[in-house]
């Protein structure tokens, strides 16, 4: 099966185009090496994903016939990245997401009021 194809049956990238340009701006590894999109996967294979700020690595068990459901990913994929990448990716995240929680959204008009009042007491 590609690479590019195993990509998105496995749902790492949402489409077999956006698993074709990751191949192709050197953002997937098989095996330790830049992997064309058409490059080959076989079982026990190692995919490096790049997921800024880190690479996620993977190990192949089974090889799919077609896309598949989130929960059926785990028989096919073994996630091999070190903790601490997982630690450094999960800390980027929330330095991105700024001050507000998240689900929050825009601040309402009374929020936008009391910023002003604490911003400038006068």
């Amino acid at each position: 099966m590609r690479i590019d194809k195993f990509l998105w049956c496995v749902r790492l990238h949402k489409s077999r185009s956006l698993a074709t340009e990751a191949c192709q701006r050197g953002r997937v590894r098989l095996n330790d090496r830049e992997a064309k999109p058409a490059a080959e996967v076989r079982i026990d294979d190692r995919i490096a994903v790049r997921q800024p700020p880190i690479w996620r690595v993977f190990r192949i068990i089974a090889l799919p016939r077609t896309r598949m459901a989130a929960k059926l990913v785990p028989e096919h994929l073994v996630d091999e990245t070190p903790w601490e990448d997982l630690q450094k990716q999960v800390m980027a995240r929330t330095l991105q997401a700024g001050e507000r929680a998240a689900g929050e959204g825009r601040p309402t008009k009374r929020d936008r009021r009391d910023l002003d009042r604490f911003q400038d007491p006068a």
